[in-house]
């Protein structure tokens, strides 16, 4: 045999061991996609095999790159299995809520990028410009979870560009779902502002306070820690990029931590020869914080799909552990016609069953009132979590949550039906569950004349952005207000909630069920951006004292946080007054505490 044909055969062996290598690979990587994300325990080995496998093909290309080209090997399939490889650790962030498998998607995805892996032949071959165009798809839901604006631009830019110039070359195709995705980004993007990001929605040890200086909780019996949480979000015609809703992406990040300093930005690119790949245990996470909550991310599903999530979650809760369940959806069953009825008119508090102390603003009922009247209410029914015309398959009803009740649950409903989830109040299996609910109704925007587009929930964003949510609500956007006045707002509220969460826990009135979550850095921050929420909600001069507009609790958190209280008005009237906004609320008197309660650090 001569040396020509000993390497054409030496060729061909090191390509058919490649291919089978490949088919192992495809093989477990198409098992592992059709796993549901939510079974993290379950499905963790797998996942170590799966990747077993693609760090033999990925290395075996690597150490053979010379002899597959020769044998036919094309630049794309090198890019496919960088991306496969992408693909896998983002499912395993989604599973794990880890930030190190995000980050490495990040960084195999900006390889395939920058490599251009995809470029050749890309208008000559269909089959590979859908490829490019779903790579360009599953990156930009990788760098908006990352928060990378820059990139997301870029991307965006590109994959305009490209649905463009695949339809003149293959004009027999008309891509009318490529063009669908590149709409509902555009209305993505144009929600998800900078402005809403300003500051990061994640908990960041930097600019909100230390986990470790939380202050001591006085009457506690446990403490509680958030080691799950199941989103959920549906609405029709809202805003969302593939099933990433706008709500479902705030909540996402506000249960995650901010990584310090420039922990994304240093992480680094691995070159063409690198073994990166095969140093899956180096974890680029940044380790003087702790792991993130779980998360499973729903997107209107059956019933019986939530159910099956929930009890899944339920029994991997460990004991120290509290599981949060988020929905935002409509509501499904017929319930009270809500009129514009007042609880209160200004000045009048006589028919208020519980009056205002005389040390407290004198022109607005008390909480106490509002939980009396509003618990009036025939509510009824659930909530919607597909289109109406599925029935009972699409429907969640606070019964379906009680058999769950066995574990400690914090619970969110933002809907206009949230009053009927009251119904779990009293009637819990064995854990009482902390309860927070959204107004029926949605405050309308000072000035709006049209009605808001669909951009997310008012509540959630005041749970999520809270200040942003705020100058929304008087009716200015971000290019209205100076930064030097967003800065002087944020220190005033961030002193304030600081201020409540050390009142929550020495308080010796506050209900165990709030008491046991204050040392959860997570689950605190919304409870005290709730109390922010109610007092602004309350006081809103267009619709103050209107019931169906307030946000309620249960159990009820002590008298010294409602909205009538001076600590709580004399931060909205602090805020309002940087904004020049003071008069859109309903505050006879200027109540202001003294300057070194609510002075800026």
């Amino acid at each position: 045999m001569s040396q020509n044909d000993a390497a054409i055969a030496s060729n061909i062996q090191v390509s058919e061991l490649y291919w089978s290598l490949v088919a192992k690979a495809d093989k477990k990587f198409s098992k592992l996609r059709d796993l549901p994300y939510y079974e993290h325990h379950r499905y963790d080995t797998y996942f170590y095999k799966v990747f077993k496998v693609y760090t033999q093909l990925w290395k075996f290309q690597q150490e053979n790159r010379q002899k597959l080209v020769e044998a036919g090997l094309k630049r794309w399939e090198i890019g496919d299995i960088a991306s496969r490889i992408g693909q896998l650790y983002f499912g395993q962030y989604m599973r794990t809520s880890q930030a190190s498998y995000l980050s490495e998607a990040y960084i195999f995805y900006e390889a395939v990028l920058t490599r251009e892996y995809f470029k050749d032949g890309i208008f000559q071959d269909l089959n590979l410009a859908n490829k490019q165009l779903r790579f360009l798809a599953r990156f930009l839901t990788v760098c908006l979870v990352l928060n990378r604006r820059e990139m997301v631009r870029q991307l965006v830019n590109q994959l305009k560009m490209l649905v463009a110039e695949s339809k003149r070359a293959f004009p027999e195709n008309d891509f009318k779902e490529w063009k669908r995705v590149i709409r509902d980004l555009t209305k993505f993007l144009k929600v998800d502002t900078a402005f809403m990001n300003i500051w990061p929605l994640r908990y960041s040890v930097v600019l909100d306070l230390d986990p470790d200086c939380l202050p001591r909780v006085a009457c506690i019996k446990r403490n509680l820690k958030l080691r799950g949480a199941i989103l959920c979000s549906y609405h029709p015609n809202e805003v969302k990029f593939s099933e990433l809703t706008t709500d479902n992406f705030r909540m996402l990040q506000c249960l995650e931590w901010e990584p310090s300093g420039s922990f994304y930005q240093s992480s680094e690119i691995p070159s063409a020869g690198s073994t990166r790949i095969n140093h899956y245990s180096h974890e680029i996470t940044d380790h003087t914080l702790p792991q993130n909550p779980r998360k499973a991310l729903l997107y209107h599903p059956s019933t019986t799909h939530l159910i099956a999530v929930l009890a899944t979650m339920c029994e991997e809760l460990p004991a120290d552990g509290i599981l949060l369940i988020y929905i935002s959806a409509s509501g499904s069953g017929v319930h009270a016609s809500i009129s514009p009825s007042h609880i209160g008119n200004v000045g009048d508090t006589e028919n208020v069953s519980n009056t205002i102390r005389s040390d407290t603003v004198t022109t607005l009922p008390s909480c106490s009132a509002c939980d009396t009247l509003t618990s009036s209410l025939d509510y009824s029914g659930g909530l919607n979590l597909g289109p109406g015309a599925n029935g009972g398959i699409n429907t969640i009803d606070p019964s379906d949550l009680l058999p769950f009740t066995r574990r400690p649950l914090f619970l969110i409903i933002d809907s206009d039906n949230s009053k009927a989830f009251q119904a779990i109040n009293r009637a819990e299996k064995g854990e009482p569950v902390a309860i927070l609910l959204s107004p029926a109704l949605s405050f309308p925007l000072h000035g709006a004349i049209d009605p808001p587009l669909p951009s997310g929930s008012q509540f959630t964003s005041f749970l999520t952005v809270p200040l942003q949510a705020f100058v929304i609500l008087l009716g200015f956007s971000g290019s209205d207000i100076q930064t030097e006045n967003l800065n002087k707002a944020q220190k005033i509220l961030s002193s304030s909630l600081n201020k409540w969460g050390e009142m929550l826990a020495s308080s010796d009135t506050i209900h165990p069920v709030w008491a046991q979550v204050l040392g959860d850095p997570f689950l605190r921050r919304l409870l005290l951006r709730f109390i922010f929420c109610r007092a602004v909600f309350a006081l809103y001069a267009p619709t103050s004292g209107k019931k169906e507009y307030l946000p309620e609790c249960s159990p009820s958190l002590p008298d010294a946080f409602l909205p009538t209280t001076p600590s709580s008005i004399a931060t909205v009237l602090q805020i309002a007054d940087i904004f020049g906004a003071a008069t859109m609320f309903n505050i006879r008197e200027r109540i202001v505490l003294p300057d070194e309660q609510f002075s800026s650090p």
